[in-house]
């Protein structure tokens, strides 16, 4: 199978075909997919989602895609989530919860609570992005305080610091991306973020 083939997760949830026109014309071969053992044999997956995080954890599970994701992440290969597809990582989303997640990534999932009436929740539109530790290769060639496009009410609050690669501010700061390992995963929407957006899938692509 070309390394350069993506197994794009269909849990339910989610505009699927942005994503996978946005890997296309990323130079990736992008399968949309909820067929567990295609998940098993590709070499690289992304998980995008949007809506509810209960309702995509059980997407996930009715379609028998948890078993492959596990399988999939655990062998190393190369996992980007978009959206719900970063904060299904975690331990639990407080979303009409607490929700179970995932666990692979301590920490949890929690709603904006804006101090200022101004801050409107969902956060939705372009915002700031800024690095935080080591340079990540999916940032390769993307400006430092690049703008994203977000449309989001929770975010993740990972319990190690360490696994953040990128903050954002609404009101206060919080994690637009982390990187654990063979996982990247990020808040915004690469697919809906123009020239940044289609560099970072660039770089997911042609990652080794």
């Amino acid at each position: 199978m070309s390394g350069r083939r993506v197994a794009v997760i269909d849990a339910g949830t989610g505009n699927l075909r942005s994503v996978e026109r946005a890997i296309a014309a990323a130079g990736g071969e992008p399968l949309v997919t909820r067929d567990p053992d295609v998940v098993r044999a590709a070499p690289k997956v992304v998980v995008p989602g949007q809506g509810a995080f209960e309702s995509f954890v059980a997407g996930l599970r009715a379609r028998d895609l948890e078993p492959a994701l596990r399988e999939v992440i655990a062998a190393g290969r190369p996992y980007l989530g978009i959206c719900l597809g970063l904060q299904v990582l975690f331990d639990e989303s407080e979303e009409h919860g607490p929700v179970a997640g995932l666990g692979l990534v301590p920490g949890k999932v929690v709603r904006f609570r804006p101090r200022e009436h101004r801050n409107k929740v969902p956060h939705m539109g372009w915002n700031r992005v800024r690095p935080r530790g080591a340079a990540d290769p999916l940032l390769a060639g993307i400006p430092d305080e690049a703008f994203f496009y977000f449309v989001h009410s929770y975010y993740v609050v990972p319990d190690d610091p360490a696994v953040v690669a990128l903050t954002c501010e609404y009101e206060d700061e919080f994690t637009a991306a982390i990187r654990s390992g063979n996982l990247f995963a990020c808040q915004f929407h690469p697919e809906k973020s123009s020239a940044v957006g289609l560099q970072l899938l660039r770089n997911f692509v042609e990652a080794a």
